[in-house]
């Protein structure tokens, strides 16, 4: 193992022109710090089918100069491989505001030598001259036609991490095999070429472009043919706090309730500029709920606000407070919010579109892990719904596949809040979800109706779909795989459970193994994987578990929902019902004794 950390540092020394990174590495050859060695350079980040995600910071194993440039190196070559009209076409380059002073990187630097990488072999690059939201990469891709396009960012990461997203030229994000043979280019071409630290080199060459007044100009114009009740949101008086969560949200959620008819939403004032140490949040994660959206809810009690909208830091997610009568918050889950916008854009539709035979090329898309309730819409009112795998990368690119065929995609979204509500960015986008959610409720308060008992309303109608999901934190592949085999082994060889405590299960889908026992074939629809666990248990209840493991952290998640039939109307019943399978599926197939698993802490 030495001689070949010995080879990466040697490398890594003669490579490396950032003073901070390289003398970092330089101190800890003199500190003779092989440990601090191994863990910088005794491994190079894994290009996966989301890019890279990892810590800003000295190494193979972080984001930083060096790697920006070797990874872009390999995307290039790639690129060059599968596009003959690569030199005509070219690519789109945007950044976020994250930055790591100790080893000098920042998204804005990854950016241009990224670019740098592209202009000096002759391709032309539309770098965005200032931070965007990411959903604007693939719009631009699209938009332009381009061959790909390149995000720097790391979402919602903890504020050391910066990642690379990279979308193709459908404007969705890659799938297999490209992260292969991306990977596969990058070590062919690790050693930088000639002219890859001069990123002086771009400025003012032809074949840099800034895309940035005109696809703003397009993006907004687009945006406004989702507005569909322009002299209501003129006129309402429903109040709206927004958060950027120091991220890149604020000015374009100012510019898309402005193309709304909108007056601007009260910003955060602590969070509404971009900054890379986060100062206010422990995490930058919407998601988390209530810790991050503290400062929201006090400007919203001051200014007398009645919905919060939150976007992550790269602006692609989106959640969503209201305030109940009683004046507590309630922050609407993901699943919530994809059933009022997902029921939003159908209504919104519908009115539009009274021809009842359009309805046979209308579809909407969630992932395995998501509420279904979107089917129960779908069945009652005769479109299609389909389930992908999870992540946008699935839905962005099914939702192109139909488009393709004439089809009409109208939404599309997954439990982590994220939304697609407007097919002309073929991913997750918090900008237009922000505006959307705006006018429903601006919509819903002419008929005297909160968000809330909307969602109540939309249950009664459809069938109440109540979810629960956490995970179990295990660091140990070996237990994880140990698990997963018990139960498909569960009692003797081959054999699923048929009961887990007193709930009978009535069907299991193995997208590990593939396996499905409610296909003529018993073998599964959805693309399989062996190297990540998933498996579905359907219960004769109506529940639906799933069990899988993370890409990303040391966790196995669970996601649950019961779904009832209309007229069930007892959404307290239901949640017990739901609280008691989730307790038996954690006692037994979890088994955290057994297998020394920690709860998610509270």
């Amino acid at each position: 193992m030495d001689a070949r950390l010995d080879q990466e540092t040697e490398r890594w020394l003669r490579w490396d022109k950032n003073p901070l990174t390289l003398e970092s590495v330089k101190r800890l050859i003199a500190d003779g710090n092989k440990e601090e060695l191994q863990k910088c350079l005794g491994s190079r980040m894994e290009f996966g089918t989301a890019g890279l995600r990892a810590a800003m910071g000295t190494g193979t194993s972080h984001m930083n100069d060096l790697t920006i440039i070797q990874t872009t190196q390999g995307f290039c070559r790639y690129l060059e491989k599968q596009f003959s009209d690569l030199k005509q076409r070219g690519v789109v380059i945007s950044f976020d505001a994250r930055a790591h002073p100790p080893s000098g990187g920042n998204s804005k630097r990854f950016a241009r030598l990224a670019a740098t990488t592209f202009i000096t072999q002759g391709i032309p690059v539309y770098l965005f001259s200032g931070i965007t939201p990411t959903p604007f990469v693939p719009y631009t891709v699209l938009h332009l036609k381009l061959c790909a396009g390149i995000m720097i960012t790391a979402s919602h990461n903890p504020k050391q991490d910066n990642g690379y997203k990279v979308y193709w030229d459908n404007g969705a994000q890659i799938t297999s095999p490209h992260d292969k043979g991306i990977s596969r280019a990058i070590e062919e071409n690790l050693e930088p070429w000639p002219q890859a630290w001069d990123d002086s080199l771009i400025d003012g060459n032809p074949l840099l472009c800034d895309p940035t007044v005109s696809i703003n100009k397009s993006y907004f114009e687009d945006l406004k043919k989702y507005c569909f009740h322009r002299s209501v949101n003129k006129e309402t008086k429903v109040k709206f706090v927004h958060t950027s969560v120091h991220g890149v949200g604020h000015e374009f959620v100012q510019s898309a309730f402005q193309a709304f008819g909108f007056a601007p939403p009260e910003a955060v004032p602590e969070q509404k500029d971009p900054d890379p140490e986060f100062p206010t949040v422990k995490y930058p994660n919407p998601e988390e709920g209530k810790g991050v959206l503290t400062l929201s809810f006090a400007l919203a009690d001051k200014t007398k606000a009645k919905i919060v909208l939150a976007n992550d830091p790269d602006a692609d997610r989106l959640a969503v407070a209201e305030k109940q009568d009683s004046g507590e918050w309630r922050v609407f889950s993901g699943n919530e919010l994809g059933a009022l916008l997902g029921w939003w854009l159908f209504t919104s539709w519908k009115e539009k579109n009274q021809d009842p035979s359009a309805l046979k090329d209308l579809y909407m898309l969630s992932s395995t892990v998501s509420s279904k309730i979107l089917r129960a819409i779908a069945l009652k009112e005769g479109f299609h719904f389909e389930e992908t795998l999870t992540g946008f990368k699935w839905m962005g690119n099914r939702a192109k596949q139909l488009m393709d065929q004439g089809k009409n995609v109208l939404f599309a979204f997954e439990e982590a809040i994220g939304y697609m509500c407007c097919p002309f960015v073929l991913d997750k986008d918090g900008v237009s979800a922000a505006v959307i959610s705006a006018e429903l409720a601006s919509f819903l308060a002419t008929r005297n109706l909160s968000l809330s008992q909307q969602l109540k309303a939309i249950y009664v109608e459809y069938g109440y779909h109540i979810t629960k999901a956490s995970y179990f934190i295990c660091h140990d592949q070996g237990t994880i795989k140990k698990l997963f085999e018990n139960l498909r082994n569960y009692d003797g060889k081959n054999n699923y459970p048929k009961t887990c405590g007193r709930f009978e299960i009535s069907g299991i889908r193995d997208l590990t193994t593939g396996y499905d026992d409610s296909q003529p074939d018993k073998k599964a629809v959805l693309p399989t994987s062996k190297s990540s666990q998933m498996i579905t248990f359907t219960f004769a209840n109506g529940g639906v578990a799933t069990m899988r493991t993370s890409g990303t952290e040391p966790k196995i998640k669970y996601y649950s929902e019961l779904c009832a039939p209309p007229g069930n109307s007892d959404p307290e019943q239901l949640k017990k019902e739901l609280n008691e399978l989730v307790s038996a599926i954690e006692e037994h197939f979890f088994q955290p004794q057994k297998y020394n698993l920690q709860p998610k802490a509270e």
